[in-house]
């Protein structure tokens, strides 16, 4: 098994190697989708990767998945592949078959809430506002969380063709990000079912930020890597300067951090499904954008000016950092979550809440 997630990983990295650039990225960056990438990505099944086998995914295991998902971080992949990946094996865990194309899910932030303005045996129609949508009108569907009125929740199958965008934005990569207005869409009875049991009350929030967190640490990697080099490469007084404590002490600061974000990361991957444990997520996403926002600014102090220039790609990598660190919440609204778990729990329930999550996640 172990093998073959190697050959998986691999396989990854090469076709990321072959397809992706400068040019691409800068193409990317200037709102053009990369058809060839996407084909590449889409061919070699990886938007699949959490479908189970017998729906016609890959499978693999969240491990796997979650190297497959820093990898195509690492390297500043400009497409909604972990959005894919994770809407896809939402979908067809709640019975659906997989969604041909790119899917984005939605809602993205807390505050937002869709629900059903009718619901009756043959569809229903939708009502509110998804704001921050990644890709949300480039991406052919959304997998959109509703809720009717007595607060069940369904997932819902949307092609965003039907959706009016409010207000396109992009992030501080670049990356497209749509408030998407779902009233009025009409959708058949077949493209909805009931969420499956692991949406509790936070909806798809734990999902999306466990996706977040396996960016955040293939992104922290890329910066590391660049900073190491540039400190080995670049010569100052006669020697490089790696040679330098304070350079030292910079690397050592941000290898810690991305030590400690890759063991809250590698947590996420012993549930089921990534996303699974709340708790396992809100400490997660809390720990790795600290540690997103420490690693960029302190590689970028290694890189000095060169850094900051458009010619270097170390803001391909930083620039994402900044983003996924603020999307599907950022670390004070994860940071109250597990004040709030905390809490609830009480005395006695704060040492079980450490070393027994499965047994509350249910309760969160």
């Amino acid at each position: 098994m172990e093998d073959m997630s190697a050959i998986v990983l691999e396989q990854a990295d090469r076709l990321f190697v072959q397809h992706i650039d400068k040019k691409v990225l800068s193409a990317a960056d200037a709102g053009q989708w990369p058809d060839a990438l996407w084909g590449a990505v889409e061919d070699a099944g990886l938007p699949l990767a959490l479908v189970t086998e017998l729906k016609g995914g890959a499978g693999l295991a969240p491990d796997v998945a979650a190297n497959m998902i820093r990898r195509s971080a690492f390297h500043s992949v400009p497409l909604p592949l972990a959005e894919t990946m994770i809407a896809n094996a939402l979908w067809t865990d709640a019975g659906g078959e997989v969604i041909a194309g790119a899917v984005t899910p939605a809602p993205v932030n807390p505050q937002d809430r869709i629900t059903f303005a009718s619901h009756d045996a043959g569809g229903a129609t939708l009502q509110g506002v998804a704001r921050h949508v990644a890709w949300g009108k480039q991406a052919p569907t959304a997998l959109v969380l509703a809720r009717d009125a007595n607060g069940k929740a369904f997932l819902c199958r949307v092609p965003t063709d039907k959706a009016r965008s409010n207000k396109t934005r992009r992030n501080v990569a670049y990356e497209p990000r749509e408030d998407v207005d779902f009233g009025g869409v009409r959708l058949a009875a077949s493209d909805i079912l009931p969420a499956p049991a692991c949406l509790g009350a936070d909806g798809l929030m734990p999902f999306g930020a466990a996706i977040r967190v396996q960016q955040m640490i293939g992104g922290m990697e890329r910066c590391m890597d660049y900073a190491l080099s540039y400190a080995n490469e670049r010569v100052q007084f006669g020697r490089p300067i790696a040679k330098f404590q304070a350079i030292q002490h910079m690397l050592a600061i941000a290898a810690g951090h991305f030590a400690a974000a890759s063991a809250a990361g590698d947590a996420l991957t012993e549930s089921p499904r990534l996303g699974d444990d709340a708790v396992t997520v809100a400490i997660a996403k809390s720990r790795c954008g600290e540690s997103a926002g420490q690693v960029a600014a302190l590689c970028h102090q290694v890189h000095g000016a060169m850094g900051f220039t458009q010619e270097h790609p170390l803001h391909y990598a930083t620039r994402r950092l900044w983003s996924w660190r603020d999307e599907w919440g950022a670390e004070p609204w994860w940071q109250e979550k597990i004040g709030r778990m905390i809490c609830e729990q009480g005395g006695e329930g704060f040492w079980p809440l450490l070393v027994d999550r499965p047994a509350i996640v249910g309760a969160v």
